[in-house]
């Protein structure tokens, strides 16, 4: 009888120890249901391991991500590191936060980075019942919405990390509740409103970012307060007033950045006094008077930008720096004469930009040593030619020397620097020919050698193993075929204002990630082929003023993404391809645009793409120049009618079909197009009268319908009312109405509208003017004679009549 209960005691001794090994039942719950929420449905093709693999057994505590405190008989979770378990691209809702709301034994939460999508949820009790977390970081997700008030219950949280998300509305003054914080990020939200003047209570705090976000007014001086601050970065937000005087008072600041605000004043002289300074960014500013020569005086700082302000380096002063810098910016600090002599003992310095100021003579051969990684001189006066020793390095990556005088040729051994991602040269005196072995930068992005004197009938070919993106050759003297050997990663490809002969080459086609392709101003022949319409992911399009011929094909509708199409200024003929209307790119235009230069941390100054826009030639902002949806056709000899579809595209901006021999009525649909700022249709054979549908336009501002037979009323409303130029219905001797000065007879009175009465009522504001001023004379008279008249008459008839009463009738 005694083995039953020992073996019955033993069962149950097992039982209970492998309770005390295992997780609570509540915390496992709570992370399989996170996971519910969270985990993709499983890919049978899908290989990859995930961190829920291991999600299987039945202790928690054995899960990957997951850290109990085995300590204690319960063994409650404690730790959740989670960063990253959602694999791209997938999303998941934010309500799965919530999930782990019930392991009230956190003190560690780390959910980054897992595109968890929504608001962060904010039940009764929320992040409040989770009292022992010191630790949170929610960056990096898609969250949005306000901060929670639960969340600053956290009494004894001391990392609070929330960057990289869309969190809208004001950082609450409920932050001073957080009293034991020493980390706060922030950054890369949408916050708005002041800093919180409570923030100054977290005495705390090593680390405070609120960097990328709209917050405005003062720099709070309760910062001030934080002397155990060793981080803080306030950089590009909407900031106003001036640099705290007593910025010193954070002795202990190792990192400081305020730069991309409207900050104004001059750098106070106590920013000396952060002896353990190593990273200092003031750039892109209001900031005005004297560079501090102190700042060169210490020691630790490695990192100085000063760029972009109204700052001045006092050339009176000889600067003797006490630090070694890696990296030095100083543009648009209105440096002149040569570059400083100083910057020679600068042996650590890698990254330098001397750009936008007055520097003059050549550049010196101690700049061309082979620690420089970044090199940016561009709008200076530079002159002489490119040392030969500047390619010698194997640390070059950028190299920007645009807008300068610079001649000579380029160095033979310009692909010894194999390091280059970004070569600008642009608008300089470079002549001769393109060395071949610019083709060994493989790692070469951009490539700028546009408003030069290069010339050449063949250009060096890249291997296919590049990661070329960018490249203008634009205003230089290069002849013969088009080159295409630019690798198969080509994104943008400016060729414009050469000498480029014969038709459009075949292997254009092979470009699969080609964006703009501009070719404006060369002498290339021959019909646009209908491969055209393969070249499926380019944005621009521009073959203005070249000798093209034949019809606009109708394969060009394929090019989906299509935002600027320019086929100006050629010999096109045929018809308006009714298939334009498809275009769907000029339908909806983005807000954004991503480009090669986002890149970078630095501005890169792209060349800018032209065309013609409300009359003239313009630069559209490279970066910017897809969320414009322009169409030009002028200056070719097209013929027949305007489709009625191009009134399909509504996110057209300009539209030029002038200096052609179009007939036929002006579509009604272009009434739809109410993004319109430009139309010219003039020089053609349009007949018909003008769509009262413009009265739609409420954005246009330049129109341009002169030399054509149009006739009749024009339309008036939105914006047609104030199209008075008559310029822009000239040689049109049929119109009528107040912008050409000229009535128009209704055909029936009792249909003119009161908008129609009120614009007639303004288009001989002279002549009724004239009319009123008679007219008032005349009824004056007229009406003086009456009251004398009755007057006498009453008088007359009725002698005994009160006074007053005859008043009344005067």
């Amino acid at each position: 009888m005694a083995y039953p209960l020992i073996l019955i005691a033993l069962l149950v001794s097992l039982s209970l120890l492998h309770h005390s090994l295992s997780c609570p039942s509540t915390h496992k719950h709570a992370l399989l249901h996170f996971k519910s929420i969270v985990a993709p449905p499983p890919q049978p093709t899908n290989d990859s391991i995930s961190i829920f693999d291991s999600w299987i057994t039945n202790n928690c505590c054995n899960w990957q991500g997951v850290t109990c405190n085995l300590a204690l008989p319960s063994k409650p979770v404690t730790h959740l590191s989670l960063s990253a378990v959602l694999p791209l691209p997938y999303t998941a809702p934010s309500t799965a936060i919530a999930s782990l709301f019930a392991i009230h034994t956190l003190r560690f939460l780390d959910i980054s980075e897992n595109s968890l999508e929504g608001e962060i949820p904010s039940p009764s009790q929320g992040f409040a019942s989770l009292v022992n977390l010191t630790s949170l970081d929610l960056s990096s997700n898609l969250l949005n919405g306000t901060i929670p008030s639960n969340l600053f219950q956290l009494r004894n949280l001391k990392q609070l990390n929330l960057g990289g998300n869309s969190l809208t509305g004001f950082l609450s003054s409920a932050i001073a509740n957080l009293s034991k914080l020493q980390v706060l990020s922030i950054e890369d939200n949408s916050l708005t409103g002041p800093i919180p003047a409570e923030i100054g209570n977290l005495i705390q705090l090593k680390l405070l970012s609120l960097s990328q976000n709209h917050f405005s007014g003062e720099i709070t001086e309760s910062i001030l307060r934080l002397a155990r601050l060793q981080v803080l970065d306030l950089g590009n937000n909407s900031l106003t007033s001036s640099i705290p005087n007593q910025i010193g008072a954070l002795s202990n600041l190792s990192f400081l950045s305020l730069k991309m605000n409207q900050l104004s004043g001059e750098i106070p002289v106590s920013i000396s006094d952060l002896k353990q300074l190593q990273s200092l960014e003031l750039n892109r500013n209001s900031l005005t008077g004297l560079i501090p020569s102190s700042l060169f005086h210490l020691k630790m700082l490695k990192k100085l930008n000063l760029g972009a302000n109204k700052l001045l380096l006092n050339h009176s002063l000889e600067i003797h720096p006490r630090s070694s810098f890696s990296f030095l910016s100083l543009r648009a600090c209105g440096l002149t004469g040569s570059i400083p002599g100083w910057l020679s003992d600068q042996k650590q310095l890698d990254f330098l930009d001397l750009s936008e100021n007055q520097l003059t003579g050549s550049i010196p051969l101690w700049l061309t040593g082979p620690q420089i990684g970044s090199l940016i001189m561009s709008d200076n006066n530079l002159t002489g030619q490119i040392p030969s020793n500047l390619f010698n390095s194997r640390n070059l990556s950028v190299l920007d020397l645009s807008r300068n005088g610079l001649s000579g040729h380029l160095p033979v051994n310009i692909g010894n620097a194999s390091a280059i991602m970004i070569l600008l040269l642009s608008s300089n005196n470079l002549s001769g020919h393109v060395p071949p072995s610019i083709t060994n930068i493989t790692r070469l992005l951009a490539l700028d050698l546009s408003a030069n004197q290069l010339s050449g009938d063949s250009f060096p070919q890249f291997r296919t193993d590049t990661y070329l993106a960018y490249v203008d050759l634009s205003e230089n003297s290069f002849y013969g075929e088009v080159p295409v050997g630019f690798g198969p990663q080509i994104r943008s490809l400016s060729l414009a204002s050469n000498k480029f002969t014969g038709p459009l080459p075949a292997k254009l086609i092979t470009m699969n990630f080609i964006e703009n392709l501009d070719l404006h101003d060369n002498y290339i022949t021959g019909a646009i082929p209908h491969w055209i319409g393969q070249m499926s992911a380019i944005y621009v399009l521009n073959l203005r003023d070249n000798k093209l011929e034949g019809a606009v094909p109708f394969a060009i509708s394929n090019l989906s993404k299509l935002h600027v199409l320019d086929l100006s200024g050629n010999n096109l003929t045929g018809t308006v391809p009714a298939e334009m209307g498809r275009l769907t790119g000029m339908v909806d235009t983005p807000i954004t645009y991503f480009s090669i230069s986002d890149l970078f941390t630095f501005s890169l100054d792209l060349s800018d793409i032209t065309t013609y826009w409300k009359g003239a030639l313009r630069d559209l902002g490279y970066q910017r120049v897809s969320t414009y949806a322009n169409l030009d056709l002028s200056r070719n000899q097209v013929s027949g009618r305007i489709p009625g579809e191009l009134g399909n595209l509504k996110g057209l901006k300009s539209l030029n079909m002038s200096y052609n021999m179009l007939e036929g009525e002006i579509p009604a649909t272009f009434g739809l197009l109410h993004k319109l700022e430009s139309l010219d249709l003039s020089h053609n054979k349009i007949n018909g009268s003008i769509p009262p549908s413009f009265g739609s336009l409420y954005q246009l501002t330049t129109l341009d319908l002169s030399y054509n037979r149009l006739t009749g009323r024009i339309p008036v409303g939105g914006q047609m009312s104030a199209m008075t130029d008559p310029s822009s219905y000239a040689n049109n001797s049929g119109l009528c109405g107040f912008q050409v000065q000229v009535r128009c007879e209704p055909d029936d009175p009792s249909e003119v509208s009161e908008g129609e009465l009120d614009a007639q009522g303004e288009e001989s504001i002279g002549d009724h003017w004239l009319n009123l001023k008679w007219g008032v004379v005349y009824g004056f008279l007229l009406g003086f004679s009456v009251a004398v008249v009755v007057s006498y008459f009453a008088g007359f008839l009725y002698p005994n009549a009160p006074k007053r009463y005859l008043r009344s009738l005067r």
